[in-house]
């Protein structure tokens, strides 16, 4: 069974370590602060709790202070550091030296291309990117990205890992920007966005409506299932009407800018394009957990 080595114990990395000691692994995991290292085993323990499952798992959990004791006997290695492409680019320069050579490693950015976090690596071939969605015990997607240089026996390798532990793994075969789900998803935040700085109407509406209306068919029906259902001709005659008004900038929406500037960030300063009270905050993080769930318990 592959020894599994993960760089970062924070909000993903902690969840990626999970997944692979829940089915068996052995895990190694690094960070560079102490105290976020220290507390993996509390928080892996705290899921499996939420979850029902045998909190035993924590035992396979091994923590490193160094990323070479981490990775020096891992088959495969998933960095997990910050949305930050020169820290990327270190961490993996770094662990193309420290790892063995058939071992695979791959990063867990959002939005980065792979190619540019491996440029500064000694071996691209057998980088490739693994995009979990959080949290990652509990959404079942992983995008597997193929860089230009990475050699596609290292994907075959991960997605059958992937599978074997539980997860959808799917192939993405162009490294872009964002990938799949982040493009589609950024897509409508864009488009959201835009309506309500239009003044169409205020940010609760358009969440009514999409939670009340498509996003209701989404589990079952993705978007070009659902072109397929009503019509490729009706989705091309209501194409020919709307296009040309969807927001199409290709920079951030102003609206979203000034609220930054103003430290509306969200449920971490209280304002955002909601207020939030750390109860009401809460409130929300607890019923999506129940949901997530609830989905993926019927899925099993």
């Amino acid at each position: 069974m592959e020894k599994i080595a993960v760089i970062g114990a924070g909000l993903m990395g902690h969840g990626i370590a999970q997944v692979f000691a829940v089915n068996g692994h052995e895990v190694a995991i690094h960070d560079p602060f102490p105290d976020v290292l220290a507390r993996v085993p509390e928080r892996v323990r705290a899921n499996l709790h939420s979850l029902g499952l045998d909190k035993s798992s924590v035992e396979r959990i091994s923590l490193h202070g160094t990323i070479q004791s981490a990775v020096e006997t891992a088959d495969i290695v998933f960095e997990a550091a910050p949305e930050n492409l020169k820290l990327k680019q270190d961490i993996f320069a770094q662990l193309s030296i420290a790892t063995q050579p058939d071992c695979i490693l791959a990063s867990n950015t959002s939005v980065i291309p792979i190619g540019e976090i491996a440029a500064q690596a000694g071996d691209p071939g057998r980088i490739l990117g693994t995009h979990w969605w959080n949290p990652p015990y509990l959404i079942p997607l992983v995008e597997v990205i193929q860089a230009p240089r990475t050699e596609s026996v290292f994907i075959e390798k991960c997605i059958d890992l992937l599978k074997r532990s539980g997860k959808i793994a799917v192939h993405v075969k162009r490294d872009v920007p964002g990938f799949v789900g982040n493009r589609l998803q950024h897509a409508l935040w864009r488009e959201a966005i835009s309506i309500v700085e239009a003044g169409i109407c205020d940010a609760e509406t358009v969440d009514l409506v999409v939670k009340n209306s498509f996003g209701m068919r989404l589990p079952v029906l993705g978007p070009l299932e659902n072109a397929d259902l009503v019509g490729l001709d009706l989705t091309l005659a209501i194409h020919d009407v709307i296009l040309r008004h969807l927001e199409a900038s290709p920079e951030p929406s102003p609206l979203l800018a000034r609220y930054t500037g103003e430290h509306r960030l969200g449920m971490k300063t209280d304002k955002g394009f909601y207020e939030w009270t750390p109860e009401k905050a809460q409130g929300v993080r607890d019923r999506l957990m129940r949901h997530l769930q609830r989905v993926t318990q019927k899925g099993e």
